[in-house]
């Protein structure tokens, strides 16, 4: 491609409505524009580096065994309702209704589309396991559009979906997906790890995300320091450091005037935080139900882990009005010696094992000291509900934890009979009995996946892309466009390189030098081949933008030079 006909409308300033580092260089460089919030147009560079993430992930589910396919944007209401979640997406969801007043939904996911294929054209174990998958643009009202392609309410996805007769084949192909995933994001030269997550609006039983690291990351990852264990924050365990048993003492009522937070606590009854428990009131939004959770003073409640032991959509902590309704007073909030028949307690495996623990006391500036769990009081559930922090022990080998942000650009469920059995997918087995088939779930997120990828490579300058998925690997530069040597020159590099399948642009531009370096840095061309000074004598300069790198090199050698270096950048 020439640049002089290349639709490509640099800027020189950041648009206002740019905040995270992809969505100002993405605008800036001409990549995409915006039409809508929410909303963009890939613009001819944009499109080409979009379709090279495509191109890897359709080439790695191929090889994986997986088949592609193409199903319906438009999706009728009644799949939705049957499959239990038209409710539970909520406003989530595009919804529209056609002339006849029918109700239908822009796909936000396919689960419940291609389950309709497959309780229609299977029948028999024989067809199965089976993994289907397509490349789709995907539609959600998301609340507050934002990032650019990072959070958008239409965006390009890669969704699959298989089919099983047993949970063992499921797990082969969750792996078989897992390491799938794991190639895509090393040929896109991407910095990520796979980390144990939620399972969120999707269901299921289990499932691991693909984070690209990024500063600008929404999540934050758990990582151990010594071994592969990664967790999303929201899933993230560690072992915990009890202090020692203690013989068990008589439980004592003490005021605490004034004293309601658990560091005032500390100090004013001189104990230690570990054996200090709090209780957060919480109510299920479906069903506005409350619940006592206990954990460690030092501790915090993970909601997601919450939302989860409860099996609900959300949860909300109670206002001082609520707790007042419930005879309980902020800050001063306990397990023992009032009344709690209507109130079910959650109990985090923390505080079990403290001996001697205090508490609120159920009454205004009051706290109760020495009890201990069992004895003096139980939980309806005793469950993992605490936020695992940086510096603790590992639960897999023993090192220490740490943690880092990440994009999440790929999730695998296993989702089991979540959809199967609300839609009634079955198979005849071996005997002729009918059976619910089991289900998994994997998904990419292709726009977001170049986006994640400026996040983790751009400098001062611009973009600097990775050589697989860049929109072009190679800028070559004519320095001073009336010389005909340096012409002559950068046309056969440009040819040759074109012939030997590198895709390359050449800035025929007339404009000045430095005006050109500007641009190809921006746009994040890999290599940049400029033909200057030298070139009479057949030599140009190659500069490598990921390294700043300068090398001299006659015009023979500079295909297989960048072939080689498209190998390592």
């Amino acid at each position: 491609m020439r640049f002089s006909k290349c639709y490509v409308k640099t800027l020189k300033e950041t648009p206002k409505e740019a905040e995270v580092i992809s969505h100002k260089l993405m605008l800036r460089s001409g990549m995409i524009k915006k039409l809508a919030s929410g909303v963009y147009t890939y613009l001819p560079l944009g499109l080409k580096a979009l379709k090279k993430v495509e191109n890897i992930i359709r080439e790695e589910m191929d090889r994986a065994g997986a088949q592609e396919i193409l199903m319906p944007v438009l999706q009728p209401a009644e799949l939705w309702q049957e499959s239990g979640r038209w409710d539970v997406m909520g406003a989530e969801m595009m919804r529209l209704t056609d002339r006849h007043d029918r109700s239908f939904v822009l796909g936000p996911t396919h689960e419940e589309v291609v389950t309709d294929i497959i309780r229609n054209d299977i029948s028999s174990y024989k067809a199965l396991p089976l993994n289907l998958y397509q490349i789709q643009n995907k539609f959600r009202d998301e609340r507050r559009p934002r990032f650019g392609l990072m959070r958008g309410r239409e965006f390009l996805m890669k969704d699959g979906y298989s089919f099983h007769t047993t949970t063992e084949s499921l797990d082969d192909e969750f792996e078989n997906m897992k390491g799938a995933y794991s190639k895509v994001f090393e040929r896109c030269g991407l910095n990520f790890r796979p980390v144990e997550a939620d399972s969120g609006a999707i269901g299921g039983s289990g499932s691991q995300e693909f984070h690209v690291l990024a500063e600008s990351g929404e999540d934050e990852i758990i990582y151990c320091t010594s071994c592969d264990y990664a967790a999303n924050v929201e899933t993230a365990t560690s072992t915990i450091n009890h202090l020692p048993k203690a013989e068990l003492l008589e439980v004592v009522l003490k005021d605490t005037p004034n004293v309601a937070k658990i560091e005032d606590v500390v100090e004013y009854l001189n104990v230690p935080v570990e054996q200090t428990v709090k209780a957060m009131m919480y109510k299920d939004m479906a069903t506005d139900e409350p619940y006592m959770v206990l954990i460690r003073g030092d501790f915090e409640v993970n909601e997601v882990k919450l939302k989860n032991i409860i099996d609900t959509v959300d949860v909300e902590m109670l206002t001082d009005e609520e707790l007042e309704k419930y005879g309980l007073i902020k800050g001063f909030i306990g397990p023992y010696g009032m009344d709690l028949k209507d109130i079910k307690i959650i109990a985090d495996p923390s505080i079990t094992e403290i001996s001697n623990h205090t508490a609120g006391g159920n009454k205004k500036d009051t706290h109760y000291m020495n009890m201990n769990y069992g004895r003096d009081y139980k939980a309806d559930i005793v469950a993992d509900v605490r936020t695992v922090k940086v510096g603790e022990t590992c639960p897999k080998c023993g090192g220490k934890l740490d943690s880092a942000r990440g994009i999440e650009c790929g999730h695998i469920f296993k989702l089991g009979n979540k959809y199967t059995k609300s839609l009634g997918a079955t198979y005849l087995d071996e005997n002729g009995k009918t059976q619910v088939m089991t289900m998994g779930c994997y998904g990419i997120g292709v726009s977001r996946t170049l986006a994640a990828t400026i996040e983790q490579n751009f400098d001062d300058n611009g973009i600097i892309w990775p050589s697989a998925i860049a929109p072009y690997t190679v800028d070559v530069i004519q320095a001073n466009m009336k010389d005909e040597e340096q012409g002559k020159l950068a046309e056969e590099i440009y040819k040759e390189l074109l012939n030997n399948g590198v895709d390359t642009m050449f800035d025929d531009r007339d404009e000045r030098i430095g005006f050109k370096f500007k641009d190809g840095d921006l746009i994040g061309f890999p290599f940049k081949v400029v033909c200057g000074k030298k070139a009479a004598e057949g030599i140009v300069e190659l500069k490598i933008r990921r390294t700043n790198e300068t090398i001299e090199l006659s015009k023979e050698e500079v295909v297989k030079t960048i072939k080689d270096l498209m190998k390592q950048y």
